[in-house]
C-alpha cells in the first residue's frame, strides 16, 4: 500500500511540475501564461472480427464474439467506452467501404478505435487489464498533449520585466509592428509573404484553415476579419498560444499591430477539449480538398518513458501514436494540407528507438518517422534560427536547427523558431501597461510552434493564387514536395549542422513561380520616330506605327527630316518579342495603305536601340529602349 501511494503521489509532483497553472481570464490578467497542457487519453484497438457496437446498454458484439471480461471490466472499473470517432461504429464502417481502393489500402478501419474515460489514476491499470480481454489487440495510455511553444521561452523574465517597471499610459491606438514581422520580407530571411500578395488571390483568399490545440481569443483587435472562431470544442482561459498562432497566419492587414502571412484566408479553431484524434477528424469533416489543418501540438515520447518534462526533452510529433496517425491519413486522404508540428525534444527522429514497438501499440504498428514504413501524409515542420540580429538577439546562422528542435528525414520545412512577433502574450505591448488582453502583442513567440504557422502561411498563399487562376489545388503530398524542392536551404551551426535536417524555409517566390511566371516582364518604351524619306515623292507621309496589329500611333504628317516624340505612349509588357509595322496611310479603296516594313524588339535584347523601315522608298528609323 505505501509504494502504491507513493506512486500516486509522485505522478501528482510530475504533473505538478509540467502543468503550469493557467491564470483566471480577467479581461486585464498580467499573470505569465504557461503552455497549454491536454489529458491523457485511453485507446482501446479492438480486434477486426469483433465488430463492437457501443449502445446506450453497454458495449455489445457480433454473434460468436465473446466479450463478456470487457463489459465486465468496464463495469468494475466505472469507465466508459465510447468510439473514438465521433461517429456510430455502423457509419465508421460504411465509410471505409466506401473508399476508393487506393485510399482504402493507406486507410485504417476507424470503427476499431475507441475512447475509454475513466479517472486519469485509473487509467494505466485500466488500460494494463484491457490488453488481456481477446477482443482487444491494444490499449494504450497517450501522455498529455502540449503546446510546442520553446521550453525556454522566457515569457516569464518578460512579465516579471514588464511589471517592475513603471506603467506607461495606455496607448491611445496600438502602434504598428509589421517592421518587427521580418519574416514577411524577401528571402533568405523571410518568406517573401509581400510577393504572393502582389498575386491575385496571393493573401489567401478562398482557402480555409483549421487551427487545433487548446484556446484563442477572437476577440483580439487584429484578428476581426475572416476569423470563424472556434467552431468545436471548448475554448480555454489559456488563449495566448492559439491568439500567438493565428495572428502569424491571419493578422489583420490595417494600420495597427500585425500581419498575418496570409490575412484573407478563413481561420478557425477546433479544440483538443476532446480527443486529439477526434478533433484532427472533427476539422477534416469541416474543410474541404484544398484547406489546410495545423496541429500546434507534441507529447512526451519513448526516451523518458512518455513523462512529460518541463525541458520538453524527448517530445515528438503525434503522428507516432496509431489513432492519431489514423486520423491525419483520415484528413489527408480527402485532399485537406494537413501540417504538424515536428516537436521540441532535440530529437534525432531517425534514432532507432522509434522504430521499437511499445508492448501495448498493436502488433502491426510500424514507425510512421520512417516513410518507407508508412506515411501520415502529413507535413512536419521544425524551427530554424531567424537571421542574427533580429530584435537585437542572435540565436546561430539563419536557417540553422535550433537547439530544441527535432530533426531527421521525416522533417519536410522550417519556419522562424524564435523572435516571431505576432498577437498574444503582451510583453511587447499589454502587460506592463495593463491592457485589456484582447491588445496583446508579442515579440519572442518561439518554438515548433511559430514555425508551423509560418509553413502555413506560404501553403495558403499558394492554395489562393491556385483558385483564382482556376489551377489545381495542392494536396499534403504535393505541398510538401514543392516544400522540399524550393526555399531557402538550411545552414550548419557548430553542435547543429545542416545534416541534423528541418529542411528549407518557404520562398513564395520560388513556389509561386513553379505554377506562374514571376519574373518581371519586359518592357518596351517607344521613343521617337524620325522620318529620313518619305514614301510620297510630292509631299508627307500619313504616318502610323501597329504593335502587335494594333495602331499605336498615327496617323500623323511626316515630311523629310522631321522627328515625332513617342515618349507620351505608355511602356508596354511583352514576353519573347514585339512586333512593329510602319504604315504610309493613303485614300483607301483602290489605293490601299502603303507597309513600309516590319520590325521587331526582342526581350533579350535589353536599352536603347533602333531599328530602320526601308519599303517602298521610305526611311524611317524608329528609337526605343527595352527594359
Amino acid at each position: 500500500m505505501a509504494k502504491k501511494k507513493a506512486s500516486k503521489a509522485a505522478r501528482k509532483q510530475t504533473s505538478k511540475r509540467s502543468r503550469p497553472a493557467t491564470p483566471k481570464d480577467n479581461r486585464n490578467d498580467t499573470s505569465p501564461v504557461g503552455p497549454a497542457v491536454g489529458k491523457r487519453e485511453l485507446v482501446v484497438l479492438t480486434t477486426e472480427d469483433t465488430l463492437l457496437r457501443t449502445t446506450t446498454r453497454g458495449v455489445e458484439a457480433a454473434p460468436g464474439a465473446d466479450i463478456k471480461a470487457l463489459q465486465k471490466l468496464l463495469e468494475s472499473s466505472g469507465a466508459k467506452m465510447s468510439p473514438l470517432f465521433d461517429a456510430t461504429e455502423d457509419e465508421l464502417r460504411n465509410e471505409f467501404r466506401q473508399l476508393a481502393p487506393a485510399q482504402r489500402a493507406t486507410s485504417e478501419e476507424l470503427s476499431r478505435y475507441y475512447a475509454v474515460e475513466a479517472d486519469d489514476e485509473k487509467l494505466d491499470a485500466l488500460a494494463k487489464s484491457l490488453r488481456e480481454a481477446n477482443v482487444v489487440e491494444a490499449a494504450y495510455v497517450k501522455p498529455p498533449g502540449e503546446t510546442p511553444i520553446a521550453p525556454d521561452h522566457g515569457y516569464e523574465e518578460a512579465y516579471r520585466q514588464s511589471r517592475s517597471a513603471a506603467p506607461p499610459s495606455p496607448n491611445a491606438t496600438t502602434p504598428d509592428f509589421v517592421a518587427r514581422q521580418l519574416y514577411l520580407e524577401a528571402a533568405p530571411g523571410g518568406v517573401d509573404a509581400r510577393f504572393a500578395w502582389t498575386h491575385t488571390g496571393g493573401r489567401g483568399a478562398g482557402v480555409q484553415v483549421i487551427d487545433l490545440e487548446w484556446g484563442w481569443r477572437f476577440n483580439h483587435e487584429d484578428l476581426r476579419l475572416n476569423q470563424g472562431g472556434v467552431v468545436a470544442g471548448t475554448n480555454s482561459s489559456s488563449d495566448d498560444h492559439g491568439t500567438a498562432v493565428i495572428g502569424e497566419i491571419s493578422g489583420d492587414p490595417n494600420s495597427l499591430g500585425v500581419t498575418g502571412i496570409a490575412p484573407d484566408a478563413r481561420i478557425s479553431a477546433v479544440a483538443f477539449s476532446m480527443p486529439t484524434a477526434t478533433a484532427i477528424r472533427t476539422a477534416a469533416n469541416r474543410l474541404n480538398a484544398g484547406d489546410i489543418m495545423l496541429l500546434e501540438i507534441h507529447r512526451a515520447g519513448p526516451k523518458n518513458n512518455f513523462q512529460p518534462r518541463a525541458d520538453q526533452d524527448g517530445y515528438v510529433a503525434i503522428e507516432w501514436w496509431p489513432d492519431d496517425f489514423a486520423a491525419i491519413r483520415y484528413a489527408v486522404n480527402r485532399g485537406i494540407i494537413v501540417v504538424e508540428a515536428a516537436g521540441n525534444g532535440g530529437e534525432d527522429l531517425d534514432h532507432a528507438r522509434y522504430s521499437t514497438r511499445p508492448n501495448f501499440f498493436p502488433a502491426t504498428w510500424t514507425n510512421p518517422f520512417n516513410r518507407s514504413n508508412r506515411d501520415s501524409g502529413a507535413i512536419v515542420v521544425g524551427a530554424g534560427a531567424p537571421p542574427p540580429g533580429t530584435h537585437g538577439n542572435n540565436h546561430g546562422a539563419d536557417r540553422s536547427r535550433l537547439g530544441f528542435s527535432n530533426y531527421g528525414a521525416l522533417i519536410d520545412a522550417q519556419g522562424w523558431g524564435r523572435e516571431v512577433t505576432t498577437t498574444g502574450y503582451g510583453e511587447l505591448q499589454g502587460v506592463s501597461a495593463n491592457l485589456a488582453k484582447d491588445r496583446w502583442y508579442t515579440n519572442r513567440f518561439s518554438g515548433t510552434s511559430s514555425a508551423s504557422p509560418i509553413v502555413v502561411g506560404a501553403l495558403a498563399c499558394v492554395q489562393g493564387i491556385l483558385r483564382q487562376r482556376s489551377l489545381s489545388m495542392l494536396n499534403s503530398f504535393s505541398a510538401r514536395q514543392l516544400l522540399r524542392s524550393t526555399g531557402s536551404p538550411q545552414q550548419d551551426q557548430p553542435g547543429r549542422p545542416a545534416t541534423q535536417r528541418i529542411g528549407n524555409r518557404p520562398n513564395l517566390r520560388q513556389m509561386i513561380g513553379r505554377f506562374v511566371d514571376t519574373d518581371p516582364a519586359p518592357k518596351l518604351k517607344l521613343l521617337a520616330l524620325h522620318c529620313y524619306r518619305t514614301e510620297d515623292f510630292w509631299g508627307g507621309d500619313e504616318a502610323y506605327l501597329k504593335l502587335n496589329g494594333r495602331t499605336i500611333f498615327g496617323p500623323v504628317n511626316l515630311r523629310r527630316g522631321q522627328r515625332a516624340s513617342l515618349q507620351h505612349l505608355t511602356a508596354v509588357e511583352f514576353r519573347r518579342r514585339v512586333r512593329l509595322d510602319l504604315y504610309d496611310q493613303d485614300m483607301g479603296g483602290p489605293d490601299p495603305d502603303d507597309h513600309l516594313g516590319t520590325a521587331y524588339a526582342w526581350a533579350h535584347q535589353k536599352g536603347e536601340q533602333w531599328v530602320e523601315f526601308n519599303a517602298d522608298g521610305a526611311c524611317y528609323r524608329l528609337e526605343f529602349e527595352v527594359s
